[in-house]
This record gives structure tokens, sequence and C-alpha cells, in this order.
């Protein structure tokens, strides 16, 4: 079987290889970046005079820029209720009570979630499932099974673009949207269920959205803790250059594909059954990263490695030691510098990106599990010292 691959830095360092091997010295950098500032800059004196020009306005055409944006917001709505389709057909598991919905979020885009509850109606806590890049919550009904046989309740949203969720597949025009989503979701569910403890889980990418969310106090404060696995948090680009030019072409071709940024590579999980069906997942992305996707991902693992010591949340992080697609190291960095009081770190030797799916995933399930009811116990314990 090819190899294949996944993630956030799997999918960016890639991004510049040719254009890191064709620039061989800081001169020619510099030589390179002029150009683009100077096109850049050509673009948006242009583009104004076109708009305002005094000549008569043109019959519609397929070539106006107008009727692009219409040809491309109708494919994306096309594709969108395509794979919300699929996502509703998918097979969430028995024992347990489970639906799908729609929610709307920050920016008022539907977004596609699941929901699994215990069949006894009993309820420790609620886990909000954030999913990493390219993937989709519908990944996690085994994990979702495995919690509420434990009574826990299991709620899982898919990121705009992503999923059963509005947008183009593979694009996220920013995470800083996703981050709003995140908490406007868990404030609907904690309006729901006001009485229920509520922890946030995000894996690779969804990690760095689920700390990110969980650092604004009202967000904080309406959380028991945060579960992190495989989180990317320190994220680099192949060379120096892609950090100067990704803003700019960000901005300027924001969905462009690198073709150099596929699938192929690195392996996320020692489980070829399990690696097969993700990447035969029609609702998994695989072509190659957008331009604007990895420039947020490197703003936002940018934004968390500087603010490491301000994270006060209780967490648990979970990685194994073989990820080449994010840092462990970067995460035993975030155990040592965080300023939260209940934090706890385990390293898988030898384990790869994709923890929950795994050959160990009923292990890590039940690491995570006791996590929580560890917590739920310190919440009772200082819950009864205040009543005396």
């Amino acid at each position: 079987m090819e190899e294949l691959t996944s993630g956030a830095s799997g999918r960016i360092i890639p991004v510049f290889r040719d254009l890191r091997r064709s620039l061989l010295s800081w001169q020619s950098l510099r030589r390179v970046f002029v150009f683009i500032q100077s096109l850049f800059l050509w673009f948006l004196l242009v583009l104004p005079r076109n708009r305002f020009s005094s000549s008569p306005p043109s019959s519609p055409s397929s070539s106006s820029p107008s009727r692009r944006k219409f040809v491309l917001r109708r494919r994306d709505e096309e594709d969108a209720l395509r794979r919300r389709a699929l996502a509703e057909g998918l097979d969430m598991g028995n024992g347990c009570v489970c639906g799908t919905s729609l929610f709307f979020g920050a920016r008022r885009n539907a977004l596609f979630c699941r929901n699994w509850m215990p069949i006894s109606g009993e309820l420790k806590g609620i886990l909000i499932i954030i999913h990493g890049l390219n993937e989709h919550g519908g990944r996690y009904a085994q994990f979702a099974r495995q919690l509420t046989s434990q009574n826990f309740g299991v709620y899982a949203m898919d990121w705009v673009g992503h999923g059963g969720s509005d947008g183009l597949h593979g694009y996220v025009p920013s995470l800083d949207h996703v981050v709003a989503d995140t908490r406007a979701f868990l404030e609907k569910i904690k309006t729901e269920h006001p009485e229920v403890p509520c922890f946030l889980y995000g894996h690779s990418t969804g990690g760095a959205v689920v700390l990110k969310a969980a650092s604004h106090p009202h967000i904080e404060s309406m959380l028991e803790g945060v579960i992190l696995t495989s989180p990317a948090l320190r994220v680099k680009p192949a060379h120096p250059i892609v950090g100067v030019v990704a803003p700019l072409f960000s901005v300027v071709v924001p969905r462009f594909q690198f073709k150099g940024a596929n699938k192929r590579g690195i392996p996320v999980t020692r489980d070829p059954v399990a690696l097969a069906a993700k990447y035969s997942d029609p609702l998994v992305y695989t072509g190659p990263i957008r331009v604007r996707t990895g420039h947020e991902i490197l703003r936002i693992c940018s934004y968390l490695t500087q603010n490491m010591q301000s994270v006060t949340v209780p967490f648990l992080v979970l990685h194994g030691t073989a990820d080449r697609v994010t840092d462990p190291l970067a995460s035993q960095d975030l155990y040592d510098f965080a300023a939260s009081k209940f934090k706890d770190i385990k390293l898988y030797d030898g384990f790869l990106h994709d923890l929950l799916f795994e050959p160990e995933r009923e292990e890590i399930g039940r690491d995570i599990i006791n996590w929580m009811e560890k917590k739920l116990q310190v919440r009772e314990t200082l819950a009864n010292k205040y009543l005396w």
C-alpha cells in the first residue's frame, strides 16, 4: 500500500519545496519578494481603474468577475449538499441514541453536527469533538460509542469546508472563524444542558482550535477541561520565504492548491485497515492543501507557541512519540510551560498521529475517560468542601 498523509505540518512543509530548491541565496529571495510585492501593488492599482472605468458596461458573460463568483458559489453549494447527503448516510453505530443536526455558526454557515447519547439517559458529562484538518466528526463514531457506554454524551461539529458543512471542501478561510464556531457550539450545548459538565476534545489542528477557544475566559468558565490529541502547536514552514509570501498569496489566490502538497508521504496510523478507510472516505479531503488553509495553520500555531504560558484551562495532552505530522516535543512544552493547575500529559512510545485510529485505540479512549472521571471527582470534592 502506498503511504498516505494528512494533518498540518505534513501538508504544509512540502508546499514550497520546489521553490526552496530554486532559491539558493538570500539575494535571490529578496529579488523574488520584491517582484511579488511589485506585482501585487500593480494588481491593487490597476483593479480600481478597471472598476471605475468610464467605458460602457459590457454585457454579462462567463468571464466577468461577478459571473465567476456566482459560478464558484453555486459549485461550493452543490458540493456541500452532496457531502451533506453522504454525511447523513453514515452509520453512527448501535448501543446509543444518536442523531444529526445543522448548527448555524458565528458567520451563519450551516455546520453539520452529530450527537451520541447513552441509552440510560444518565449523563456524567459531555464531550464535544473538534476534528482535525481535512477529516470530519463522523470518523469518531467508535470513540463516541465507547464514551456513551460510560454515560458520557458526545457532540461533534464539522468545520466549515469539512464533512457535511458549508464551504469549499478542504478550504478554511479563517481558523478564527472555526474558533468562533466552536465557542458558539459550546454555548448552545451548555444552554441545552446547563447542569452537565462539558469537555472539549480537539485532534491535530482541531487541538489548536480548542486551545485557542478555551483561552477566552468566558469559554473556559463553561468547561471542565480540554483533551488534546497530537495538537498542532509548532508547525514551521520548510523555508523562511514561506512565512514572507504566504500572507500575500493567501489574499491574492486563497483557493489555489499546491500540487506538491498532496496525500503521499507520512503515515498517520500503524493500522493499515484504518489508514485505508480514512483515504477511501469521500468526506475526507485528500487533495493538495489550499493556500489560505496553510497560512491559517501557520498563523494559529504561531499564536499558540507565543502564548503557551497563558494557558490556564485544565487539560490532558496525548501524543505519539513517532508522530511525524505534529511535534510531540511541542506537547511536552505545552505541559511544561502552561499555567494550568490541573494538567496531565501522556506520550505513547512509537505511536503515530491519529491516536484514536491506532491499534491501541481502546486503551487511548480509556485513558481519556479516566482523566475526565478524575477531573469530575475533583469537581465533586471541591463542591462538597464548599458545602461544609
